[in-house]
């Protein structure tokens, strides 16, 4: 028989009370009343202790909460609000962090094909710096700077260190195949500092480097930050970036590190690889996954005698793609019993035209769950709401932060009328012919 879910999958501040479980001071099932399901819910206070717990380990000027694990207006203000830099891996997630109200030369910008309008904005609003990933980009800035007459960017440049660390391939982003950053291997490295430091249109501060996410031995991450520490080191720059990537638990038993084990195994390494400046980190997982939790009404129950069980929600890969994309695992649990066991099991399946739609494999459930009841999802904080999409056309959910016994809705459900606000329905006009332009060619054999 399974146990009830562990406490510590939980938001800091759930607790069980006689009508199930509260968070934030305030009952999961008067959540899902009032709001509807599929619902986000966020710990208020969960969130800014673990920005304080990161600013505390690294320093404010050190850390950057990684926006692409959940990001929103009041989530942007929060993690200023706590001290953390914003690093963002877009023009909209740039656009966001404006809006919160973050200064500029609080924010990073990422990306590995930053397009002119990303880079203008960045350079025109003086970011604190650019996070360059290829040749290609410093062609545009330094093109910015020339034509435009925007003053240089301070850059950091983004290495592929041969160091690959994380729980599934598509997170591996350290290794030598990588679409992100300048090889070691290579030399490529080598060249983009000499490019960077000799360029009237980069100002180079730092070397930046991730090997990859969900990772739980804050050896591997040690590993990654020595082996670019030691190319740092020979660059003469002051500050070093080791990104993000520390894991958390999302099954029972997994114990994942704190940010003062990670800060201490970091340090350590490249110390030892002859790093004696500035180290600089990126959590967004860290901070945002435990925090979130995904309510869910069940809508269906299916037995198939000999094979299975399917309990079918109102939700799915529309709000939480991980399962689907690399076989994410997740637990279960009714809100109204959280101390229950969980004796039964069950596909927990959403409501999409997909085989693949499935949010658990292999639930554990207590008996007696039942059409009508709500379910919960927790650790869903980082990649939920920020990979959600309008596949069979459902509306996102929306999603509240909860707090001292109030609930504030952060970002509002999103209606029919909203999937249709983009379409265009108009005739088509004629266009004038046009000569396609193509490069000069002449001579070259096809």
């Amino acid at each position: 028989m399974t146990s009830a879910i562990e406490s510590g999958l939980l938001p800091l501040t759930a607790e069980a009370r006689p009508g199930g479980l509260a968070v934030g001071g305030v009952p999961l099932l008067d959540l899902a009343e009032r709001f509807g399901t599929p619902l986000f819910v966020y710990d208020e206070e969960h969130l800014r202790l673990r920005c304080r717990e990161a600013v505390a380990a690294f320093g404010a000027d050190n850390v950057a909460y990684a926006s692409k694990a959940f990001l929103c207006t009041a989530m942007a203000r929060l993690a200023h609000e706590e001290g953390m830099l914003l690093d963002v891996a877009s023009g909209g997630e740039l656009r966001v962090a404006l809006h919160a109200g973050v200064p500029a030369d609080r924010i990073v910008l990422h990306g590995n094909n930053k397009d002119e309008t990303e880079l203008r904005t960045a350079m025109a609003a003086g970011l604190r710096h650019v996070v360059v990933d290829s040749l290609d980009e410093m062609d545009r800035i330094e093109r910015l700077h020339a034509e435009e007459g925007l003053p240089p960017a301070p850059v950091q440049l983004r290495v592929a260190p041969g160091v690959a660390a994380g729980a599934h391939e598509a997170i591996r982003t350290g290794g030598h195949d990588s679409k992100f950053g300048f090889g070691l291997a290579d030399g490529a490295a080598e060249h983009a500092v000499r490019r960077a430091a000799g360029s009237p249109a980069m100002l180079l501060e730092g070397i930046h480097a991730h090997v990859g996410s969900q990772v739980l031995d804050t050896a591997e991450l040690a590993a990654g930050a020595a082996a670019v520490a030691r190319f740092a080191a020979r660059t003469g720059t002051h500050r070093l970036t080791v990104g993000g990537g520390l894991g958390v638990a999302y099954e029972a038993g997994q114990s994942p590190p704190s940010f003062a084990d990670w800060a201490a195994g970091v340090r350590s390494a490249v110390r030892e690889a002859g790093w004696n400046g500035e180290v600089a980190v990126e959590p967004g997982r860290s901070i945002a996954a435990r925090a979130g939790l995904t309510l869910y009404r069940v809508g269906t129950i299916k037995r198939i005698e000999g094979v299975r069980t399917y309990v079918g929600v109102d939700g799915g890969m529309s709000d939480n793609p991980r399962p689907a994309l690399y076989g994410s695992r997740y637990e279960v649990f009714l809100p109204r019993s959280p101390h229950a066991p969980r004796p039964w099991r069950a596909r927990l399946v959403g409501k999409h035209c997909e085989s693949g739609d499935v949010i658990v494999d292999d639930a554990a459930l207590p008996a007696g769950t039942a059409v009508g009841d709500v379910l919960a999802t927790p650790v869903t904080g980082a990649y939920g709401y920020a990979m959600a999409s309008n596949y069979n056309k459902l509306p996102r959910p929306a999603v509240v932060f909860v707090r001292d016994g109030g609930a504030r809705t952060a970002v509002r459900r999103e209606t029919e009328e909203d999937l249709l606000r983009l379409d265009v329905d108009e005739p088509a006009e004629p266009l004038e012919p046009t000569v396609p332009s193509r490069p000069d060619h002449a001579g070259i054999a096809p």
